[in-house]
């Protein structure tokens, strides 16, 4: 299987991101933003947290339209696999991938540590290594991760099962505790907590692991 991780000016997961990716069976390539295609045979696209362009407008708003986004949305629209951590959530969002918005945390506080997460949807490549309603320990480390959505997007995520994750102890005040969410066909997930940093004990947990161990497998079925 073939991951293309791109890094922005101010990514800072980007590393993390492909050493999960490597760990789980992926060869990895390294995407600059002003690089205008992906890669060729790239089977899954990663967009790593951080503070892509310092954060200025909105978070993530400047990357959404950089070339190499142009990229990932065609990519997406063909039917590939992508998946957004923390800033790539946000950079998701901002392409128009995913619905809704992510504002400032309710607290106006930036939120770093280890948090329970409730898997509230197993139907997902990036979630068929959990078990329905499985609670795992996965960190979080952001200042704008405050899910919102009108009342129509809401009821639809949530009546297509399209919530991936919860927060079991909502730090940010999303709408339904949502942490990630999946596209309509169900290849793109964005989520705020960090499962790149939830691979290997040294990490304090390991679990993240099941997320890309999943992926890899269930691509290596299609």
């Amino acid at each position: 299987m073939k991951a293309a991780v791109i890094t922005f000016p101010g990514s800072n997961c980007d590393r993390d991101l492909a050493v999960a990716f490597e760990a789980a069976g992926a060869q990895v390539t390294r995407v600059w933003h002003k690089d205008a295609e992906l890669p060729a045979g790239t089977d899954v696209v990663g967009l790593p947290g951080g503070f892509s362009f310092g954060d200025y407008l909105r978070c993530g708003a400047i990357a959404a339209r950089s070339p190499i986004a142009k990229a990932v949305v065609r990519f997406a629209e063909g039917g590939g696999h992508v998946l957004g951590i923390c800033n790539g959530f946000q950079v998701l969002v901002e392409t128009g991938l995913l619905p809704g918005a992510l504002m400032r945390n309710g607290g106006l506080k930036f939120v770093c540590k280890p948090l329970v997460l409730t898997v509230a949807s197993t139907d997902s490549a990036f979630t068929s290594g959990y078990a329905p309603g499985q609670q795992i320990t996965i960190p979080v480390a952001h200042h704008d991760g405050n899910y919102q959505a009108d009342a129509e997007t809401l009821a639809r995520l949530q009546g297509e099962d399209r919530v991936a994750f919860r927060y079991a102890d909502n730090p940010n005040g999303s709408m339904d505790a949502i942490a990630g969410i999946l596209s309509p066909n169900r290849r793109v997930l964005g989520m705020m907590p960090h499962p790149e940093r939830a691979i290997t004990p040294v990490h304090g947990g390991t679990d993240g692991r099941a997320l890309f161990a999943g992926l890899m497998s269930a691509l290596a079925l299609t």
